[in-house]
């Protein structure tokens, strides 16, 4: 259930008794400490009183509110004193300077790491794109380093994300989405990675309410119904376990687990099954010394009751991927009623529920190391920030923070025993880069539980894994291909273009350089200044943009669509579009196209970009030869709706079956035996004619490029064609060729 959070204490007069809030989070502190403390509050209260945050709240009370939240997991004076004056600092005039002369130096720097932690949000700002500004990915690569540096920045940026949860019940509605979004996609998952369940369960449970608003009223109701009863029941099977404990000599604490209303619902979306019959519903938590009394407990639980098949799991000898350890077991308890049961010891317990925060338990100063258990929650965060100055491009690395963060993992063994994290999905290849870059470059198969796998396998949780290595290597540009499944991380994948671009770095810009100026000067555009289209790219010279082109990282066509947009001939602007165009009050038909206001008009479909029925499309009207139809997304389109926009009309196209239309196809694959009869026989497959065709190969690279000009009847025939292709042996990529 969703915590409620006690009032703050008040005055006569109404206001915020700050000498009680002062002494109900004064747990184990020294005088000096609740001095700081003080000292924050007056500051805010003199020079801030007024400021307010984004979402119109108090800054003051924010920081009250923040600061309790952390008190609660009794973390140390600095951290709350951080939580009192960072909404100030961020939303108000006060400045870390301030901040650093008249609190401290480690207050100061804790406030920066927490706005630094601002940056997270770029998470759910690049969703729509995908993509990152250069600011915004300067700012991620900081805020992995402050994070890195110092764990309670994350705890301060997640006890102010529950406050504003708190404290949005009575804002518009369009604000609660927006909050519990950001919080359920982002902040809850952060939590869990961090192993801080306390926390973890609480954004759960808050965002749930403000997004599934019935779902988590149904959940609610059922638990208040039966809660007296449920009661009752957990009293005496806690009275039972205890006897039966004491009797085997195991000194064991035993209380009733509260289930929250987001994990119910999840399991019963999973399982799609009702509330009945949800086990854990019932729940209990069995807290002893030592590890080997939690596997006697068990032995207890499991002579009492009769266990439920499938319902026991081993994370102590299996610890969970935020290193989550505990025993649970299902059983028919008392009256024939599922009940769950949870053994760990009083360690474990703390880890899970307070997971990096466990270190800053009642520790004062900065000088104190993490233990290595604490220390082993963050090496994930340690080699991304490892990783992350080996990669330029900040997209690559807001990826794999999200792959880090949000996605599902899975975690196996290497032969000595250690456990590798990886997303859902990694294979072997994933496997060695993770382990190490020159491992994945000289991979050359893979042992999973002994047997040989092809390295395509998905890895499972709890699998070993054994990397087959030759002496000297490099890896295969086949990696690269997503089709064939050979890599999922993006880390492993930008390593492997790494290698490629320092490997070829001058081969790619000779073979991109040859490439690039044949094809500008097939159209008509062998004298001009190329570092403007560079720059398009974010590149630096025009030395970069033949490396890129030459090593595939952008293609031939995309290069020569952004010249040609940039250097494309202008049309002569006619004075008058009348002569074209005449007025209908009924859009007319000619070959399948519409055109909504226009009556017997000549259109033909564009050269430069080939469309067919089914794509997006745009009319552009030309002089003397009617409306060229285009794709949306041709060049001629893209510099029209800039240059020409009053030329553009919308267009209805529907496929006329007895016509064919001419596409080009661009295929690109490592050479073999064979590749052109597969190409031709796929095609003959499909019924589909081939009206041309050409082939060149790089000797040195071993790569082929294959022009296919087809003829189809409509997009759905055309991308079933490009998906089969994309599926043959050595296949890297096909593309639909456009000159415009």
């Amino acid at each position: 259930m969703v915590k409620v959070r006690e009032d703050f204490p008040l005055t006569g007069d109404g206001a915020i008794d700050i000498d009680r809030w002062l002494s109900r989070i004064n747990i184990q502190r020294e005088p000096e400490q609740m001095n700081l403390l003080c000292k924050a509050i007056e500051l805010v209260i003199t020079q801030h009183w007024d400021c307010v945050t984004d979402l119109g709240l108090s800054c003051f009370e924010q920081g009250l509110a923040v600061a309790e939240i952390l008190a609660s997991l009794n973390l140390d004076t600095n951290t709350l004193t951080a939580a009192v004056i960072s909404p100030s600092v961020q939303f108000g005039e006060l400045s870390l300077e301030h901040v650093e002369e008249l609190l401290s130096k480690p207050v100061a720097e804790l406030v920066a790491g927490a706005l630094r932690m601002e940056a997270i949000r770029s998470l759910q700002d690049s969703k729509n794109d995908g993509k990152l500004t250069a600011s915004q990915g300067d700012n991620l690569r900081k805020m992995l380093i402050a994070m890195v540096d110092d764990t309670r920045i994350v705890l301060l940026k997640l006890a102010e994300r529950i406050y504003l949860l708190r404290a949005i019940k009575d804002k518009p509605r369009d604000v609660q989405l927006h909050v519990a979004s950001e919080t359920r996609e982002i902040f809850a998952p952060l939590a869990n990675r961090l192993g801080i369940g306390q926390l973890k369960w609480e954004l759960e449970d808050l965002s749930f309410r403000y997004l599934n608003a019935s779902e988590y009223k149904e959940i609610a109701s059922h638990l208040h119904e039966k809660r007296l009863d449920r009661e009752q029941y957990i009293k005496r099977v806690i009275q039972t376990l205890e006897s039966e404990l004491q009797k085997a000599g195991i000194n064991g604490e035993v209380s009733g687990r509260v289930k929250h209303i987001y994990s119910i619902w999840r399991k019963m979306t999973r399982k799609g099954v009702g509330f009945e019959e949800i086990y854990d519903v019932r729940a209990v938590r069995i807290l002893v010394p030592e590890i080997r009394d939690c596997y006697a407990a068990l032995g207890i639980v499991h002579s009492c009751w009769q266990h439920i098949p499938k319902e026991f799991d081993d994370y102590i000898a299996t610890p969970k991927e935020n290193g989550y350890r505990s025993l649970h077991t299902a059983v028919i308890g008392p009256e024939g009623k599922a009940l769950e049961v949870q053994i760990r010891t009083h360690q474990m317990h703390q880890e899970s529920e307070l997971g990096v925060a466990a270190h800053w338990r009642y520790k004062e100063g900065a000088g104190v190391t993490a233990p290595s258990t604490q220390d082993s929650k963050i090496a994930w965060l340690r080699q991304l920030v490892e990783w992350q100055e080996e990669v330029a491009d900040s997209n690559a690395l807001l990826d794999e923070f999200r792959h880090e963060v949000v996605d599902d993992r899975v975690y196996v063994f290497t032969p000595d025993g250690n456990i590798i994290d990886l997303p859902a999905g990694a294979t072997p290849v994933d496997f060695a880069y993770h382990v190490h870059t020159s491992v994945g470059h000289r991979c050359r198969g893979a042992k999973v539980n002994g047997r040989i796998v092809p390295l395509t396998y998905q890895l499972q949780t709890g699998e070993q894994v054994q990397i087959l290595t030759a002496k000297e290597g490099k890896p295969s540009l086949d990696w690269l291909s997503p089709h064939l499944g050979y890599v999922h991380s993006h880390r492993a994948r930008s390593k492997i273009q790494n290698f490629f671009r320092q490997q070829n770095r001058e081969q790619n810009v000779q073979e991109g350089k040859e490439n690039f100026e044949r094809e500008l000067s097939r159209h008509g555009l062998s004298k001009v200044d190329l570092l403007p289209i560079a720059q398009r790219f974010n590149l630096h010279s025009v030395d970069d943009l033949y490396g890129n082109i030459g090593a595939g990282d952008i293609g031939l066509v995309q290069a020569t669509n952004a010249a040609l947009a940039l250097y494309l001939p202008k049309q002569e602007e006619s004075e008058s579009l009348a002569p074209v165009l005449r007025s209908t009050t009924s859009p007319e038909k000619v070959g399948g196209i519409s055109v909504l206001g226009v009556d017997n008009l000549l259109t033909h479909t564009a050269g430069c970009c080939r469309p067919v029925p089914g794509d997006q499309v745009i009319g552009y009207i030309t002089q003397g030869r009617g409306i060229s139809i285009h794709r949306a997304d041709c060049a001629h389109i893209q510099r029209a709706h800039e240059e020409r926009p009053e030329r553009l009309v919308e267009i209805d196209w529907s496929a006329d079956k007895a016509s064919l239309y001419v596409v080009d196809l661009l295929i690109e694959a490592t050479d073999r035996q064979g590749l052109l009869r597969d190409v031709t026989t796929l095609v003959a497959n499909e019924r589909i004619n081939v009206s041309g065709m050409s082939t060149t190969t790089n000797k040195k690279t071993q790569i082929s490029i294959l022009g296919l000009q087809v003829e189809v009847r409509d997009a759905l025939s055309l991308s079933r064609l490009v998906a089969q292709l994309a599926k043959l042996p050595g296949v890297m990529s096909v593309q639909r060729r456009s000159d415009g």
